[in-house]
Formats: C-alpha cells, structure tokens, sequence
C-alpha cells in the first residue's frame, strides 16, 4: 500500500485525511453509546389494571370525575356497636402478663367500657370532616382521599404538593395531627426556610374508604401506579412523597415507577433486602468495629444486640405478618364480626410498635402517646367500612411475590430517610444506600416509633421541611 503510494501522496493523504476522523467518530459514538446504556436508570414498568367488579369499560367511557365525599354515620350504626359491645366475652387474663401475651384482657374491658359509655363517634365524625374528602375512580375501583390546602399563602410563595402514604393497622386519619404543620407551619412556629405544602393522603385500596379490589393480586406496584394517576388527575406534574409502613413501599416504588415525576420522597421506615453473606459478615463485624462497616456509634447501639434486635424482636412483633400473608381471611373473618377482637389487635399494635418498653406495662403504654379517642377513631375506620379482611389481604398479595423485585431497581430521586429509635428495625444510611442511591437527608430522631405522623407529628414535619428545603436548593 505504501508503495501505491508513493506516486500519488496527495491522494493518499487525503484519504486519510476522511477515515481517521470517520473512525475516530465511530469509536467515540460506540463508546457514548456504552457509557449512556450503562448510566441510564432502570425503573419499574408502570403498566395497567383493571381492580373493578366485571368487565372494563371501553376507553374513555370511565369516570374520571372527582367527587367531594363526607363520612356520615347513623342511629343504627351505633345500636348495633353498642349491642356488640354489651355482649363482650371477657377472657381473664394471666397473672403479671402485661402486654407479653398480646392485648392485656383487664385493661380491654376498660377500653370497652369508654368505647360503649364515653367515646362519641358523631364528634368523631366531626373530626374527620373537619378536612376536604374526596372520591375518584380509578382502574375500576373507587379511590378515597383527603386533600387540604394552605388557608393562606404569602405572596411569591410556591406550594409543594405532598402525598403522604399510611399503612396498617393506620389510616388516613393518622395524618390529622401533621397536616396543620405542613399547610400553616408559621402558626404552629416552623418556619423552615418557608416551606409549605398542599396535602394529599389517600386510604390504600381496601382500607377504610377506599373501594377493595375485586380482583386478585392487587399488590404496592398496582397501588403505585393509581396513586400516580390520582396525583396526574389532580393536575401535578411534579411531587414529593412520604410514607412509612405499607406507606414506605408504596412510595418508593411510586419512586422507581415514575422517578420523572417524583421531586423527592421521604420515609419513616426502609426496606431493604437484609438477606445475604456479604450483610451478615458486615452485621458480625459492625458490633466489634463499627467503623470499618460504614455503621456510625448510633446505628450500633441502635442495630446491636444483634440477634436480639433482629431476630427475636421481630419473631415476637411478626406472628400477624404469617396469617395475613398467608390466610387471612380466616382470622379476617373473626375481627370484622367483633369490635372487641378487632380493637384487641389493631390496638396491641400502637403499644409495642409505638415503644418495645411497653410490653411490659398493664395498659401497654397507650395512653402515654395516644387518647383513647384517637384510638378508638382509627379502630372505628376498619370497623364501619368492613376493611379489616381487605387490608390483611394486602399482605398476601405483596408476599406471594418475590419481594426482592423492590430492592434490584435502585431509587435515585433525591431521599430523605428520619430513623425512629423504636421502630420495629433499624437499618443503618450504608444498607439504605443500596437501594436508595442519592440520599439527601438521614436523621437519628430523638425518640418515637411506628407511627411517627400519629405519635411525634412536630418531629415529623420539621424533618421533611428541611429535607424538601434541601432538596429545592440542588
């Protein structure tokens, strides 16, 4: 080739002249291609359902209207709760049991006292209107949800619109006590760098009053996916979202559905794949040299006693998580004929998820951190809608599923995790960074549980402001 050249070197040259840049854009185009493909984010395929009794409608024939909804209740109602409860079984309890066997019997009949002579479900009622309810129809089934606005917004002032998920055995009605902070927070002495929100909290399908599914396998994906067209429905573009419990699946995966739509999200509780060789070296190692894990002093005394704190904790808190995810419709069965039962078990879980100390109380602790109103509120939801055997259902449907499915898509919408100290699990900022890849905020809380809104709503509010606050500086 070199000696074709040579007679024409201006030919040859020029050539070359063509190819190496043509190469050299080939290479680079490939290389761009590879580096693109392997940055770009993997997310959750947000596909379609149909949750309705029957057949879906054709295209553009569903409601899609948006309905003002009120709780109401009756004279008959009442009569039959009071019946029920006038005919209440006592069962005596062990000596020096406390809360170890579960609800203690001779504090239920106190409860069950207040509940039949004191406790007043039309001002209750009151209450729970006291916000704006709604109901829309969504994949065939009817979808409940509260969402209250700002009385007042200073002028030049953008509103964040929130949607805050429950979980069980919650409610909407958990959010009551936070909803005020995030919509007037100057009343209420939280002015953290003027962040204010409009409020959306929606009840899970199959929780209170919201329609159940009619059909099977209706799973956090589905309701993900609903909670998306509900925001899309109300005119948002762009959101944050919070949640813990059932809550803290929903969003997150609401997160890697749809993260172009997700301006942050905020948990009170992680989940996340703990199973493995790699973690369980990394926990051995953590109680002898924290450091070397990625654990801080407070995920240590927090995370250890290991076995303790992870396995015979969560064994004791968990019996509820095998029936429901396995066959719950028998036990469902029983609580939605008895008020009692159905308080027993809803109620027992306020006091050793609110505080582990509380098992060993008479009256489990509840109310150290709550009104029997209050509790009796959230135990009446389940009870005039007939949600109890839905909502355990919800844990069979996620569970027949591999659940690891959440954990191999990564969440990468700005994160903001608040870590309670008496929450059921602790998982330290370096395991919630295998899933959650662009954590902005993670804060040890200085004392609260579970149901963090419901408990500690001012600690609560004051760690999603200043996370939102970050959030809107990037």
């Amino acid at each position: 080739q070199a000696i074709l050249c040579l007679p024409r070197p201006f030919d040859c040259s020029q050539k070359n002249a063509v190819l190496v840049p043509v190469a050299a854009l080939g290479v680079g185009g490939m290389l761009l291609y590879w580096l693109r493909s392997g940055r770009k984010i993997k997310t959750i395929d947000m596909g379609d359902g149909w949750w309705g009794a029957g057949e879906r409608p054709p295209k553009g024939k569903e409601d899609t209207s948006i309905r003002p909804f009120k709780i109401e209740t009756s004279d008959k109602e009442i009569e039959d709760l009071h019946q029920r409860l006038d005919r209440f079984r006592f069962t005596p309890h062990v000596e020096g049991a406390a809360f170890h066997y579960g609800f203690n019997s001779s504090y239920l009949r106190k409860v069950v006292a207040y509940w039949r002579n004191q406790f007043d479900w039309r001002k209750q009622v009151e209450e729970l209107n006291k916000y704006p309810h709604f109901h829309t129809t969504i994949e065939g089934i009817d979808i409940h949800f509260i969402h209250v606005k700002p009385s007042y917004v200073p002028h030049g002032q953008a509103v964040r619109p929130l949607l805050m998920v429950h979980g069980w055995p919650g409610s909407f009605y958990e959010f009551y006590k936070i909803i005020p902070l995030l919509t007037e927070p100057a009343k209420h002495g939280l002015n953290e760098g003027d962040v204010v929100f409009e409020v959306i909290c929606p009840s899970i399908p199959g929780y209170g009053f919201s329609e159940a599914s009619h059909q099977k396998e209706f799973d956090s994906i589905a309701t993900a996916r609903i909670f998306h067209k509900l925001m899309n429905r109300l005119g948002f573009k762009e959101y944050y979202l919070q949640g813990g419990d059932w809550g803290s699946r929903i969003t997150t995966n609401m997160a890697q559905m749809l993260p172009q739509s997700v301006k942050g999200l905020h948990l009170n509780l992680v989940f996340i794949h703990t199973q493995g060789l790699g973690k369980m070296i990394r926990a051995m190692l953590g109680a002898y040299v924290p450091w070397l894990v990625g654990f801080s002093r407070e995920d240590a005394r927090r995370f250890y006693p290991f076995m303790q704190k992870n396995v015979f904790d969560i064994l004791r808190e968990s019996g509820y998580l095998h029936i429901q995810a396995t066959k719950p419709d028998t036990a469902g069965c029983g609580l939605n004929d008895s008020p009692v039962g159905l308080a027993a078990y809803i109620m027992e879980k306020f006091s050793t998820w609110t505080d582990k100390s509380f098992l060993h109380k008479d009256d489990g602790g509840l109310e150290s951190k709550y009104s029997l109103d209050e509790l009796l509120t959230n135990v009446m939801i389940y009870w005039v809608t007939s949600s109890i055997v839905s909502s355990m259902r919800y844990y069979k449907e996620n569970f027949s599923k591999d659940p690891r499915i959440h954990n191999r898509v990564g969440v990468y919408v700005p994160t903001g995790i608040a870590a309670f100290p008496q929450e059921i699990v602790h998982v330290p900022r370096v395991w919630a960074k295998d899933v959650y890849k662009n954590i902005i905020t993670y804060t040890y809380m200085p004392r609260g549980g579970h149901f963090a809104a419901f408990e500690e709503p001012k600690l609560l509010a004051q760690d999603i402001m200043q996370f939102v606050q970050k959030v809107e500086q990037l």
